[in-house]
């Protein structure tokens, strides 16, 4: 049976009727008591718990009313104290704003408000010093579990971790990947349908963890389509901010070298719209001259001008895998067997931004 205190004032009755805030908080058993029902049955309908969809809808009704005008509020801490449980979940992200990370972000959240738990989300901004830090920080705030989007980490801390794109064969951490060889197929088959055969690359930053495998997937996947790649048309992103300016820049190289070609992939969306614009202010029409493949399917991608061809990552359902996976081994502990590394299948998505390749 709960009877937290609460951390906001009661209210008490004044000689003249009214309510006025007392100075001490009011207890669940004292709430209770007020309405002529049991605590257990007050701790079922405020912490929402499975057995209040026996209580009558009148009586939550009533509960709520009370809860507000007394101004009631459970005692988190306390309860977390008593069951040794914080309840959090750390999240590790490169930046909280790019549009990779809010989208996996949402499908952790959601997920774990649906379980009762919150997160404490960071960003490294791909600081060394953060690296290493943030990891001890989050542990010392009695985090259950950890999840890293994207990031390279050097974890050592007695907690389950779950790995976004991570890329890494660590023992005790859980992986979720994308299938980068079948998204870099999907990509170039769709290019050579239309008849291109000259296709610039823009490569991801060295600290992307994604960067190395879909390199190696697209020059697989160049192989296997009987497609070569001129090093003069592969170019790479450079610096950690996460707006349009790196792909803008990297175009603008590539551009600059005077190599030919027809259609370019990028390393993802946001790469994308800045090497959209680079083309244009050279004069080149996308996708008249030359056609555009993003990567992600980030937000804005079909409002983008022209709507972005990309290959879809399933981002939101990766944070909700990445989640419950978390939530599974707090749970189960060491008795669950949980393959270290879970694979989720890339879309084409077609739009605006591709089209047939222009005549020789």
């Amino acid at each position: 049976m709960c009877e937290d205190p609460v951390v906001l004032k009661r209210q008490k009755s004044s000689r003249s009727g009214g309510d006025t805030p007392d100075s001490r908080p009011t207890s669940l058993k004292e709430l209770a008591a007020h309405l002529n029902l049991s605590p257990t049955t007050l701790s079922l309908v405020l912490n929402g718990s499975p057995g209040a969809d026996s209580i009558p809808q009148e009586t939550q009704d009533r509960i709520f009313a009370a809860a507000m005008r007394f101004q009631y509020r459970p005692n988190f801490l306390a309860r977390s104290l008593r069951a040794s449980r914080s309840y959090a979940i750390g999240v590790m992200v490169p930046e909280l704003s790019d549009g990779y990370s809010s989208m996996v972000l949402g499908g952790i959240e959601d997920r774990l408000t649906e379980a009762g738990y919150v997160h404490l989300a960071t960003s490294h901004r791909h600081s060394k010093t953060n690296l290493d830090l943030l990891p001890r920080m989050l542990y010392e705030r009695c985090v259950e579990g950890v999840i890293v989007v994207d990031t390279p980490y050097e974890l050592k801390i007695p907690l389950p971790v779950v790995s976004v794109s991570g890329h890494r064969n660590d023992p005790g951490v859980t992986n979720i990947i994308l299938n980068h060889d079948r998204a870099a197929e999907l990509a170039l088959g769709h290019l050579k349908s239309l008849g291109h055969r000259r296709i610039a690359v823009i490569k991801g930053q060295n600290f992307s963890s994604d960067t190395v495998p879909r390199w190696l997937s697209i020059r697989k996947a160049a192989r296997t389509l009987g497609l070569t790649l001129d090093p003069a048309c592969v170019v790479q992103l450079e610096g950690d901010s996460p707006s349009p300016e790196t792909g803008y820049r990297a175009a603008q190289r590539l551009l600059a070298r005077g190599a030919a070609f027809t259609a370019l992939f990028a390393f993802n969306d946001v790469s994308a719209f800045g090497a959209v614009r680079a083309l244009r202010e050279k004069g080149r029409d996308v996708p008249g001259e030359v056609s555009v493949i993003g990567f992600d399917d980030i937000w804005g991608t079909a409002y983008h001008i022209p709507a972005l061809t990309t290959i879809r990552q399933p981002l939101r359902a990766m944070g909700v895998l990445a989640a419950d996976t978390v939530l599974t081994r707090i749970r189960e502990g060491n008795s669950v067997d949980i393959p270290a590394v879970l694979q989720v299948e890339p879309e084409m998505i077609v739009r605006e931004s591709t089209g047939p390749a222009p005549p020789a």
